[in-house]
This record gives structure tokens, C-alpha cells and sequence, in this order.
């Protein structure tokens, strides 16, 4: 019964891509570099917003209406809280906030992007001694920052047009749903291409940044019914960990989906497809020329030094086809 799954999986190029994305997933512990995004992302959440809402008293004194408006389109980013914390004067602070919010807006962005760029390289199996240095890494994650505050500013042009086009009924809604979801494709093109040292095209990331926008979208739409029908519904106490729960449980989610598109990507450039259907379970397998080149991936991204070499064999006396036995060359130099 395996063995016919496996030969068909093997056949058919959509759910062999579809397993092989899975298996890459699981063979990086795509979810534990998942976790590590989460948390640096929870970390710096409320020092961004705190610093936000001060900002935003400073900038617009006099103007509640336009406060308001802004951090709600911001906040409707992260629906799991969006609803908690919507109005301005609940984070709000002098000097001590703006303190506060820059030194953990600052750790915490800081990391989110050293974790991502960790991610990115350990998916495309990116040599250690090839990745940046610690300055030129927390200068990347600095851009990715950058990045991201588009992102803020992008759905609070959005949110104007969404109340502009709001006579036009759901023509209005779907046409501003249709522009978040492509400018929400366009940064995580942008993020995924400057957070991996690997020399990669907007091409070549275009698929996972088109699912990672779509997913985003759904994860958002997901969070605003669960803020309806949970948090909503529970006492004062049970909020409050439902609101952190809540919160944790959706950066990881959208943690996940970064990893497992940037996954795509990979598979999908590298051909790391058809991969043998029990090869995470036993070592009893007929593993594909694509296990081959995913395990010596894997090994080689561990070299250190550029004048460390590492070289992979596998055993010859297994049955295998011609073109899979023996050693495996370096595809990436």
C-alpha cells in the first residue's frame, strides 16, 4: 500500500511538490524557527504601539479624529487585538513611553529580523560562513523594518480608500481587498529577496509572496471572527488570556506561513521534488535524486570557513538508480 502511494505521489508532479514543500518544512524545524519569529514579533508588538500612540499625540495635537484613524487601520493588521486596543488613549505616555517604546521597539524589531534573515538562510540551506556578518545583518533587519513601517503606511492610505469607496458597497470592498493583497505581495516579495543571503530573483520568491499575501488576508479575516465570538464573550479575567493566547497563536501562524512559503520557493527553484514518501520515518528507503540533494544541502550549510570543505557520500551498496548513488555534488559551490 506505501509503496503504491509513494509511486504515485512520485507521478503526480502537483502532490509530489505539495509532500516534498512539507518534508522541507519538517527537515529545517521550520517550527521552531516559526517560534522564534513569534516571539521577537510579541515582544516588540506593544513597545511599536506604544511609541506609535505617542507619535501620533505629538503629531497631531488637536486631531483625535485622524489619531483614531490611523491606528485603527494599523491595528486592524493584528485583528486578534485590533478591537482591545483601538483607541488611543489606552497606550498613550511622555518621555518614559517614547523610552520605553524605542528600546523595545528596537530589541524586538531588531531580532524579528535576525530571526527572519536565520529562516530564510536555513531554508535555502545558505553555508553558515556565506551568511552577513553582525553588523550587515542588523543593517538588513534595519531595511526589513523599513519594510514593514510601509506596510503601517500602506493600510492606512487603504483604510482612507476603504471609506471613500464605502457607497460603492461590496464592488468598493472587494476592489480595496484585491490592492491589500497585492501590495501585501509586494513587501513580502521584498522581505523575502533582502532576508536571505542566497542570490535569488523577485521570480524566484514571486509564488510564496503571492501565498503569503493570500494566507494573510485569511488570517486576518479568521482573527476579526475570533475577536467576535471568543474574546467577546469571556469575563474580564478570561480575556486577558485570551487576548495573549490569541495574540501568540496568530504571529505564529503568520510565522508559519512565511516559513512554509518560503519553502515553496525552494522547492520550487531547486526542484527539491519528488521526495521518497518514507524517508522522515525510516532509513529502509529508496530516497529520490531530490532527498539526495536536499540531505547534502543540509550537511554543506553547516560549513563554517570558506576553506572548510565538506563532502557528502551516501552508501553505494544500497539499491539505488545509476544517477543516485555515490557523491553528491556541491550545488551551490
Amino acid at each position: 500500500m506505501v509503496g503504491w502511494l509513494d509511486r504515485l505521489q512520485r507521478r503526480n508532479r502537483r502532490v509530489g511538490f505539495l509532500i516534498a514543500v512539507i518534508y522541507k518544512y519538517v527537515d529545517d524545524q521550520g517550527g521552531y524557527l516559526a517560534a522564534l519569529i513569534t516571539y521577537y514579533a510579541f515582544v516588540s508588538l506593544f513597545p511599536l504601539l506604544l511609541l506609535l500612540t505617542t507619535a501620533l499625540g505629538v503629531i497631531l495635537v488637536g486631531r483625535p479624529e485622524i489619531q483614531q484613524q490611523i491606528l485603527q487601520s494599523t491595528l486592524g493588521q493584528f485583528p486578534v487585538i485590533g478591537s482591545q486596543l483601538e483607541r488611543p488613549e489606552q497606550l498613550s505616555g511622555g518621555v518614559t513611553a517614547v523610552v520605553v517604546g524605542i528600546a523595545g521597539a528596537l530589541y524586538g524589531g531588531l531580532g524579528v529580523g535576525q530571526a527572519l534573515q536565520n529562516a530564510m538562510d536555513s531554508v535555502w540551506a545558505v553555508p553558515r560562513n556565506n551568511r552577513p556578518d553582525p553588523i550587515r545583518s542588523r543593517l538588513r533587519s534595519l531595511l526589513l523594518l523599513f519594510v514593514l513601517g510601509s506596510a503601517a503606511v500602506t493600510a492606512t492610505v487603504l483604510s482612507a480608500v476603504g471609506h471613500a469607496t464605502a457607497s460603492l458597497g461590496w464592488f468598493g470592498k472587494v476592489g480595496v481587498t484585491v490592492a491589500t493583497v497585492a501590495i501585501n505581495a509586494l513587501i513580502c516579495l521584498v522581505a523575502f529577496r533582502v532576508t536571505t543571503a542566497r542570490s535569488v530573483s523577485y521570480r524566484d520568491v514571486l509564488p510564496g509572496a503571492l501565498a503569503a499575501a493570500v494566507i494573510w488576508q485569511l488570517l486576518q479575516w479568521f482573527g476579526a471572527n475570533y475577536v467576535s465570538h471568543v474574546v467577546k464573550s469571556t469575563s474580564a479575567t478570561n480575556s486577558v488570556f485570551a487576548l495573549v493566547l490569541g495574540l501568540l497563536a496568530f504571529l505564529y501562524l503568520v510565522s508559519v506561513t512565511l516559513v512554509m512559503c518560503a519553502e515553496v520557493n525552494v522547492v520550487r527553484v531547486d526542484q527539491l521534488y519528488p521526495r521518497s514518501l518514507m524517508t522522515p520515518f525510516t532509513d529502509d528507503v529508496d530516497l529520490t535524486s531530490a532527498d539526495r540533494r536536499t540531505y547534502t544541502r543540509r550537511a554543506k550549510a553547516e560549513r563554517a570557513k570558506g576553506f572548510q570543505k565538506v563532502s557528502v557520500r551516501f552508501d553505494p551498496t544500497r539499491e539505488t538508480s545509476p544517477d543516485q548513488s555515490g557523491e553528491v555534488p556541491d550545488s551551490q559551490g
